[in-house]
């Protein structure tokens, strides 16, 4: 089939930058949320660790953080790609009910976690301070 809009092929570089901006607000968007909602996260009781301190939950809000930070400013975009695929997929996997520690919804982790692996594989994008694959 022929491309309905051909002259819009030069714009190609431009779809990973997109694609990383969108991982970055929703990374930073979860970390925000996580933040925010640091005294009812030490106070529940999670799966696996128990109760967490505070610590655990600034490490982690910390970290991911810094991997949207990475992701917006186009930093190393394939190693934050691929934290951040892990963060996401650690995100999709936490209950329903403990709704303050993954604040978005478990289909948008995974296509968080599907955008993340697309950037790793096609790089960083327009705009990114990575070297051109």
């Amino acid at each position: 089939m022929l491309n309905p809009f051909p002259q819009l092929l030069f714009l190609g570089f431009f779809v990973p930058t997109l694609l990383r901006l969108a991982v970055a607000i929703a990374l930073g968007y979860s970390a925000y949320q996580i933040l925010k909602h640091r005294d009812v996260i030490s106070n529940m009781s999670l799966p696996i660790l128990g109760k967490p301190h505070v610590a655990l939950v600034w490490v982690s809000t910390s970290a991911t953080a810094l991997v949207a930070a990475a992701l917006l400013f186009g930093y190393g975009t394939q190693y934050a790609a691929v934290l951040g695929a892990v963060i996401s997929l650690k995100y999709s996997f936490i209950p329903s009910r403990l709704h303050a520690l993954s604040p978005l919804s478990r289909s948008a982790y995974l296509l968080m976690f599907v955008i993340s692996l697309s950037l790793l594989i096609s790089g960083a994008g327009a705009f990114a301070m990575d070297l051109p694959l």
